[in-house]
């Protein structure tokens, strides 16, 4: 318990101390996230919030974390490369498949040397046990879309942050339940890196945490969710949980959910799934007329509301709870639709009757020689 409570007040105060250093560093070498008609700001913010959650996160894992896991060295590892991934992304900017490439390598590093690997569905669509080839591509394309989901969620302040301490808090609270304490102290960390950012991250933000926060965000919510499924699904843990995968997939819904969904509609219409839009959920709420502070709690409350209903219904079973929750997302989402497209079409007319009410100036039609008025 120690271990724990020491990795997230050490991550905290690592953060919470390095955030100031960064925006000045940021303003005096003008790193600086432009605004254009994609995003929701208006002003020049420095983007290397990352630099700050990444250096809390490693140095109190790395310190926090009891000896004797032998695959915490991979997981560093692969937090490194996404380190160095999103750091060139935030300064130099990178191609979508330069970051997917980068992206593969962070996954197959935890896959192959860390033992990250979904090996049973636990009877989602009648699946359980997956064969070795299988498991591999479902869990590269599992990780790809978590480390992504965070990074596409990362659009309005204090969001990402805020689903991020959300999740990693969850997982911290399961692990350190079970006793396995090395998980915990990771969930931990990356939470105190979190409250430590979001203090200059809320609304109005003072910095964003950029690729190199997000996709790290992803990373370890990667590794967190693929563990608890693994663990929480077998019957000889402290805490065996019916429907892992199903509640594993709610502690990631609204990121999860946004990314696949935009993701789909890309594919659609021929595009990058990596190109960028104005499709994201946040967006829409931005439309309807929310503040980024209420898109913030509303995101982080559907989310927690998504949670509790995957444990209350975990006894259905994982593809009835999966399926419940899916059907309760886009319920949600046609909500948030219907209403934007009213808001939208209101400030149409609004608009359209405005320009009609303008009076027309009279035209001065000259006959020599007399003046004529004229409509």
């Amino acid at each position: 318990m120690e271990n724990i409570i020491l990795s997230g007040v050490l991550a905290f105060l690592i953060t919470f101390f390095a955030i100031p250093i960064i925006i000045q560093v940021s303003r005096e070498k003008k790193l600086f996230d432009e605004p254009d008609e994609r995003k929701v700001h208006k002003m020049v913010i420095p983007t290397l919030g990352g630099l700050g959650i990444f250096a809390g996160f490693i140095l109190s894992t790395l310190i926090g974390a009891p000896s004797g896991n032998p695959l915490l060295q991979y997981y560093a590892a692969a937090a490194i490369v996404i380190f160095f991934l999103g750091i060139k992304d935030d300064i130099l900017i990178l191609s979508p498949a330069k970051k997917f490439v980068g992206q593969l390598i962070a996954a197959g590093i935890i896959i192959k040397f860390g033992g990250v690997q979904i090996n049973d569905m636990h009877g989602f669509l009648g699946i359980d046990k997956l064969g070795e080839m299988t498991s591999i591509v479902f869990t590269l394309f599992t990780v790809i879309v978590i480390i992504n989901s965070f990074n596409l969620i990362d659009g309005v302040d204090g969001l990402a942050g805020s689903l991020g301490l959300l999740t990693s808090l969850v997982f911290g609270a399961y692990f350190y339940y079970i006793g396995q304490l090395s998980y915990a102290v990771i969930a931990l960390s990356l939470s105190g890196s979190l409250v430590g950012f979001l203090i200059y991250n809320m609304s109005p933000a003072k910095i964003f945490m950029g690729d190199t926060g997000s996709l790290l965000i992803g990373l370890v919510n990667s590794i967190l969710v693929i563990r608890f499924i693994n663990m929480a699904g077998t019957q000889g843990t402290n805490l065996p949980l019916e429907a892992a995968p199903a509640i594993g997939v709610a502690i990631l819904i609204v990121p999860l959910f946004d990314t696949l969904r935009v993701f789909g509609l890309r594919i659609l219409n021929r595009r990058s799934p990596f190109s960028g839009d104005r499709n994201h959920v946040h967006h829409f709420l931005l439309d309807i007329g929310f503040s980024h502070r209420v898109v913030t709690i509303l995101c982080v409350s559907a989310n927690i509301g998504m949670i509790l209903l995957a444990l209350a219904l975990r006894n259905l079973g994982t593809t009835p709870v999966i399926g419940i929750l899916v059907l309760t997302a886009l319920s949600l989402f046609g909500i948030i639709f219907y209403n934007r497209a009213r808001v939208k079409n209101a400030v149409k007319n609004t608009t359209a009757s405005a320009e009609g009410s303008i009076i027309k100036p009279r035209k001065i039609i000259s006959f020599s020689p007399e003046v004529v008025e004229a409509e």
